[in-house]
């Protein structure tokens, strides 16, 4: 067979019909295919973590089931932590405070974000395109007082900054767990989900939440950790609430008592929400 023509005589030839083909494929020009790339650049998300552990920080499966939605659909994710001693120490193998000891929250929150962490102080949402807070008691210890004083409850200074700053600048905010009570506090009338009303038989057994949610102004939506649908189904459908008003998205994750990875799914829903509202 006949010698192939070098590299730069096989461009030359077909760099005519080359030049044709993406004209065709771009009416702006080349110049849209760069200002197309610009505009899918990964949304920006930051995770705001309550310590490290169910009882007295971030409950751990919800952050990394967090975590592995982001990575899957493409965020780029920022960890913060307010810099401030926790309420108190819980001895996870007991559920018991342990006396005489005390952490502080963004020291413990590092090892989820396995170094990774920046003070709460620094997050802005100029830097961000949407802001998640995963749950566990130091959501309700941590990040506000409402373990303590219910509806009577007070957020950090920072958290309350932070949800106030992404919703004035009409950007998505996801909560799960015990984590809208904080929305339900700092933003008047935002629709947030902790699961149901009743406990159930021990289903639900924090359902008590939702009335506290209903007398601090917000509206409580009930949803499943999984919906009925999933005992038909061989895809079952996991499910979030989406405020499209204050682009506010939560689940009840393990306000629930049930399969793990129903939680995981029910998160997933919840991030894929949240991705989706950043338009990105």
């Amino acid at each position: 067979p006949p010698p192939l023509p070098p590299p730069s005589a096989m461009l030359t030839s077909r760099g005519p019909a080359l030049c044709t083909a993406l004209r065709r494929a771009a009416p702006g020009g080349l110049a849209s295919f760069h200002s197309s790339a610009r505009r899918c650049r990964a949304a920006r998300v930051a995770v705001v973590l309550s310590g490290c552990g169910v009882y007295d920080g971030t409950e751990i499966h919800e952050a990394s089931a967090v975590l592995v939605h982001l990575s899957r659909g493409g965020a780029e994710v920022h960890m913060y932590a307010p810099d401030v001693p926790q309420m108190h120490v819980i001895d996870h193998t007991k559920g018991q405070p342990a006396e005489a000891e005390s952490r502080n929250v963004l020291v413990e929150s590092a090892r989820i974000a396995r170094g990774k962490i920046s003070s709460l102080a620094k997050l802005t949402t100029a830097d961000h395109d949407a802001v998640i807070f995963p749950g566990g008691f130091g959501a309700a210890k941590n990040l506000s007082t409402f373990a303590v004083d219910g509806k009577d409850c007070k957020v950090n200074r920072e958290v309350e900054r932070v949800l106030k700053d992404f919703h004035k600048a009409g950007k998505p905010i996801g909560l799960c767990c015990i984590s809208p009570v904080l929305a339900a506090k700092v933003l008047s009338g935002a629709e947030v989900t902790v699961g149901h009303e009743e406990e159930e038989g021990g289903k639900w057994p924090y359902a008590g939440t939702a009335g506290a949610i209903k007398e601090l102004g917000a509206k409580h939506c009930v949803k499943e950790a999984a919906s009925a649908s999933a005992v038909f189904s061989l895809t079952p459908i996991y499910e979030a609430h989406v405020d499209t008003k204050n682009k506010v998205v939560t689940t009840p994750a393990f306000m629930c008592e049930t399969a793990l990875h129903h939680i995981f799914d029910g998160i997933g829903a919840m991030v894929k929400n949240v991705l989706k509202l950043t338009g990105k």
